[in-house]
């Protein structure tokens, strides 16, 4: 007998995928229901005993070791060749057989409309655009209906016919005869997939598949408020049903870009300022970023870092409801002076000596000197 992966076509080395894709497609190439010439029966039966083997590590590793001796007496059972790969070639052709609460029955034939299937595009938008929502416009690859012929697949002026194969019942059957008694094996029919017609003159623009690839543009509304994560669904727009199906939809997922001074945390914003130790001590007017632009705000006076100021309202537009927005809180930063010079230094010391228990008699003193540092802020 030919060597077991030469007759399946791969390699010593294959693995159980490789070899499960091999079987089937010989399997359908020699099924007795579908190939009439002399001696498909035989190799139909012969690529199941060596997928049987092969698909089993067990057996496998004996026959890579001793070949088909180490198999036992297992090769010349009794039938053994009906059974070659018997449980796999059931999930291969057919749905079921006898047993409890099985059945002949099959799969549902395809015969009527059948969706089209649904699509995956990951979009990155920017942090603003996420905030406030934007239009934007994607090309995306997918099926459309064929307009040459209208998704039929046949050329104009001609159409699908009664299926050769299984007469338009989309199904084959076969009686086999196995170890366990005789079953009768219902399988979808491989010439017109179970559809009971085929395409005697394919349209040529399409092949006879009735659809074909397309790359579309398309306007999408991202809402207020969308996050990484967010998923927007389009409808319509994946891939076109067959045979009059309705088409499947479009999933956009969604990841935001970071920003480089802004942090999102949840609905709110989180953001950092630095100030002087004497805009920290005496407060002022200063500047900050927000998502609206840059803002004036009060600092109160004797601010201390890492304290936060709170606007109100400058934060994410809620998904669904944009008029409910959260806050954006700013971090406080105190920067304190590496370098002093001479006058500087000479005002802080006197302002040191007034804050001890010495200088706190001579405040009157220094009164003058003090508002002259106060009055250096910034």
């Amino acid at each position: 007998m030919a060597d077991y992966y030469d007759l399946l076509g791969v390699g010593r080395d294959a693995d159980a995928d490789t070899l499960k894709r091999s079987y089937r497609r010989l399997a359908r190439q020699y099924h007795p229901d579908i190939n009439k010439e002399a001696g498909a029966e035989d190799r139909f039966k012969e690529i199941g005993r060596a997928y049987e083997v092969l698909s089993d590590p067990q057996t496998r590793a004996r026959y890579d070791q001793f070949g088909e001796a180490g198999l036992g007496g297992a090769a010349g059972a009794p039938d053994m060749g009906d059974m070659g790969g018997f449980a796999d070639l059931f999930e291969t052709f057919f749905q079921g057989f006898g047993g409890p609460g099985g059945s002949a029955g099959g799969r549902p034939r395809r015969r009527g409309p059948q969706q089209g299937d649904d699509l995956r595009y990951d979009l990155t938008v920017d942090f603003e655009q996420a905030v406030f929502g934007q239009e934007q416009e994607i090309k995306i690859p997918h099926l459309e209906t064929c307009d040459v012929c209208d998704g039929s697949g046949a050329k104009s002026g001609s159409g699908p016919t009664t299926c050769g194969t299984c007469g338009g019942a989309g199904q084959v059957r076969r009686a086999t005869r196995t170890p366990f008694g005789n079953f009768t094996q219902v399988a979808e029919c491989p010439t017109c997939e179970g559809t009971g017609q085929v395409i005697a003159d394919p349209c040529s623009s399409c092949g006879g598949q009735g659809v074909r690839q397309v790359r579309k543009k398309l306007r999408i509304n991202i809402p207020a408020g969308v996050d990484t994560g967010t998923r927007l669904r389009v409808s319509g727009e994946g891939n076109a049903g067959l045979r009059g199906g309705p088409s499947g939809d479009l999933y956009v997922f969604l990841t935001v870009r970071s920003h480089p001074r802004l942090k999102r945390d949840g609905l709110n914003i989180l953001s950092d300022v630095k100030v002087s130790y004497l805009q920290a001590i005496l407060g002022d007017t200063i500047e900050v970023e927000t998502v609206d632009g840059v803002q004036e705000i009060e600092l109160p006076a004797g601010s201390q870092p890492g304290s936060v100021v709170t606007l109100s309202n400058k934060g994410i537009p809620k998904l669904g409801n944009p008029v409910a927005r959260g806050d954006q809180r700013i971090t406080v930063t105190v920067e304190l002076p590496k370098r002093l010079s001479d006058a500087e230094r000479t005002l802080l010391e006197q302002l040191a000596g007034h804050h001890s228990a010495r200088g706190k008699q001579h405040h009157h003193h220094n009164s003058g000197l003090f508002a002259r540092l106060f009055g250096q802020k910034g």
